[in-house]
């Protein structure tokens, strides 16, 4: 995620460059297409109405509204879920922490079962993160005890499986008269969040935003560039070329920034930072257990972004 309120200069040039160079091309070449089809008097006069642009540009600028418009939604809406599993897992720490009893007076006495609902908690974030951004680190392997590893090693989601480990944990805990009714409930209650985050979650990241609007917003964006450098020729001559470069970069580049936000779980500048969430989580989970390595933050690249 982009956390820097300066622009870098160098970072728009990197990743704009390639269509900057490819309008150059288009430019030149519409240039010289249309004096070329001048000199050998195809048609007595070749006039290319501002209409033409005109109509398209305000079109195409309604369009890539809509488009980016509905990229950010997706990318807002991936970060209030990941806002609301941070806010539900300090409360199912809190919850566990709290409702079930230490095994005796002292304090300094943790109940097994506490570090180990917790610790497989940290786990279920750091595989439901592997997931979605397609990543076999296996992160999570070293909260979970040998035999909770190999129960999920053989499911497709290793999230959902760790989900269902905690489920039965907390149902044998209420068997066991460990926690009551009410505590049941509110674990449980905790354990149906994480589920409907995990999906909210993996339906942003298995529906693919339309193919056909980028690929036709961007075919449309080259015939505007051409119709542009056409419709200034007779005006401005070689200058045209100059003016249809400068209005294609602003649509150009105004649509790649709406791109950008389509996928909001990908590892990327633009993404949410799943990685500094996860981390955050993990650290706050700890230090309820009173642990003693305790990881540090994830840090900023230069200042700009934050994975």
């Amino acid at each position: 995620m982009l956390i820097s309120k300066k622009v870098n200069i160098y970072r728009i040039l990197s990743g704009t460059w390639r269509h900057f160079f490819y309008e150059i091309v288009a430019c030149v070449s519409a240039y010289l297409v249309y004096r070329y089809v001048e000199s050998i008097h195809v048609f007595d006069s070749i006039i290319v109405s501002s209409i033409i642009p005109t109509i398209l540009g305000t079109a195409l600028a309604f369009f890539i509204g809509f488009n980016n418009n509905q990229a950010y939604d997706r990318w807002w809406e991936a970060r209030k879920i990941w806002g609301a599993l941070v806010n539900d897992s300090r409360s199912w720490a809190r919850q566990v922490f709290y409702y079930i009893e230490d095994l005796g007076s002292s304090s300094d006495l943790i109940n097994p079962i506490k570090v180990k609902l917790i610790y497989r908690h940290i786990a279920f974030l750091y595989a439901l993160k592997d997931n979605l951004r397609n990543d076999a680190e296996e992160q999570y392997r070293i909260y979970l005890s040998a035999e909770d590893y190999e129960a999920i090693s053989k499911e497709s989601n290793k999230a959902n499986a760790l989900l269902n480990l905690q489920t039965k944990d907390i149902e044998a805990l209420s068997k066991n008269k460990s926690i009551d009714g009410f505590k049941f409930l509110e674990l449980n209650k905790m354990l149906v969040n994480f589920c409907d985050e995990m999906g909210m979650s993996e339906r942003i990241k298995n529906t693919v935003f339309p193919t056909t609007y980028n690929f036709y917003t961007r075919v449309f964006v080259w015939i505007f560039i051409i119709s542009v450098t056409w419709s200034a020729v007779d005006d401005m001559g070689a200058w045209s070329i100059i003016v249809g470069i400068l209005v294609g970069y602003i649509f150009l580049t105004t649509h790649k920034i709406g791109m950008a936000l389509l996928n909001p779980f990908d590892n990327i500048p633009t993404g949410i930072p799943l990685n500094q969430i996860t981390r955050t989580i993990e650290i706050n989970l700890l230090e309820l257990l009173k642990e003693q390595n305790i990881p540090e933050p994830v840090q900023s690249v230069n200042g700009e972004y934050i994975m």
